[in-house]
């Protein structure tokens, strides 16, 4: 059965008039649809697929597959829309295009093992967005604290932060006064340097008036320059910029970085890896993870939306913006069933476009149907692997992030690339395998 024909077998939404109505149930949307709903809005949640989650979804292994390879384009394809009209609106199609482009499958797992994957395909729960691990004092975790959506899902923490240095080694981060002192590969100097400049962040962040602060021309600085400025050696500024500050783009190449991080957005990244760092009880370092993966994350925010009235509907694909004749505002959506519904406000997810502007006036409908070129406006492209590995990543360690800062694997590379390894133990995949996201 189509999706159309699925659709169409679906008893009519009763009411038809709400406040809000969403399109896609990803993370994003699934936090309004609960914020909305817990203030006493109707709200209307829809989603084509037969799964929460949209782009930030846990799939099977066979799932992943049969996604990936129906849902993607290759790049800068443009799709045409089209306008017509009924006797009481302006009907725009939707477009929906797909966020991923030039997807490959590749294995290098013998035929036993391709047999042994297909059987336990179902163990699986692979991230279609991510890698998504969370600081612990992110404000994600406080807004799920808050909502009470985290009484419908369960975190794990990360066990190891691991940075790659040129020598080829994985190191830990030092992210802590206990994790300075046992690291092996930091020399005295280094652990003092360390030291000393965690001492004046923390000095700086201080409420008190008696702290030293970082004067207001450094902190408006490029980061990269202040570490310069307090001495730092290569390595301990490596770790600061792309193990902790997470930073993308090779902060000591004007040419490539699009993305210079400023001293004052720097310092704010840092007192978040430090009040991350165990937070809480079952997680002694920064980094946490939901049992059975990202997935879980807007599903929790559904659960909360439901308990306060929001209604549901998976499986509905909506094909067409309902814009009112007279004013040319939005008024609703047409399903693939055929049902029109009304709302005051509407929320699609990121892989519809409309055609622009969305509010047009009446003499720019023509009569007859006329075709529309619309594109999404790709702003960059991100590349993304997951690896399913009989061995971890470093022995002994089950679940670990690993930053390989730029120009650490090879000259050219201008960019950090950033791995999260999750085991078995946190239900994403069966015994004896990992699960590595490269992104």
């Amino acid at each position: 059965m189509s999706e159309a024909e699925e659709a169409s077998s679906y008893p009519l939404i009763d009411p038809a008039n709400f406040d809000l109505i969403i399109v896609g149930t990803g993370l994003p949307e699934s936090v309004i649809a609960a914020a909305t709903s817990a203030v006493g809005k109707t709200v209307l949640h829809l989603d084509p697929n037969s799964f929460y989650g949209s782009h930030f979804t846990s799939l099977s292994l066979d799932e992943l597959t049969s996604y990936l390879n129906s849902n993607s384009i290759p790049a800068n394809t443009a799709a045409a829309a089209a306008i017509s009209g009924d006797s009481d609106h302006v009907v725009i199609e939707l477009i929906r295009q797909p966020l991923y482009s030039d997807v490959e499958i590749v294995s290098c797992a013998s035929d036993d093992e391709t047999v042994v994957l297909r059987e336990n395909s179902r163990k699986f729960n692979l991230d279609l967005g991510g890698p998504r691990a969370l600081f612990s004092a992110d404000k994600a975790i406080d807004l799920l604290l808050k909502s009470g959506a985290a009484q419908y899902l369960e975190f794990k923490g990360v066990d190891a932060s691991l940075v790659y240095e040129a020598n080829g080694v994985l190191v830990n981060v030092p992210d802590s006064r206990g994790a300075i002192f046992r690291d092996k590969n930091l020399s005295l100097k280094e652990k003092n340097q360390l030291m000393r400049f965690f001492k004046l962040v923390q000095q700086h962040l201080a409420d008190d008036n008696q702290s030293e602060r970082i004067l207001e021309e450094d902190l408006e600085s490029p980061f990269v320059s202040f570490l310069e400025k307090m001495r730092l050696p290569p390595k301990i500024k490596s770790i600061l910029l792309y193990a902790i500050a997470m930073v993308d783009y090779d902060q000591d190449n004007d040419e490539v970085c699009k993305d210079l991080l400023k001293t004052k957005d720097g310092i704010d990244r840092l007192a978040q890896y430090s009040s991350s760092v165990g937070r809480f009880p079952n997680a002694p370092g920064a980094l946490l993870y939901p049992i059975y993966g990202e997935g879980e994350l807007p599903q929790a925010f559904c659960r909360r939306a439901a308990v306060k009235g929001c209604i549901y509907v998976l499986r509905m694909p909506v094909v067409s913006l309902l814009m009112d004749k007279v004013t040319g505002f939005y008024k609703g959506v047409r399903l693939a069933s055929g049902q029109d519904l009304y709302s005051h406000q509407l929320i699609l997810d990121p892989s519809f476009t409309i055609p622009s502007p969305l509010s047009l006036s009446p003499r720019d409908f023509p009569s007859e149907r006329l075709q529309m070129l619309s594109q999404i406006d790709i702003k960059g492209i991100v590349a993304r692997g997951i690896c399913v590995t009989r061995s971890s990543i470093k022995p002994d360690v089950s679940n670990c992030s690993v930053v390989y800062p730029p120009r650490s694997l090879y000259p050219e590379q201008v960019t950090s690339i950033r791995a999260l390894q999750i085991g078995s133990n946190l239900a994403v995949c069966p015994g004896g395998t990992n699960r590595t996201r490269r992104g």
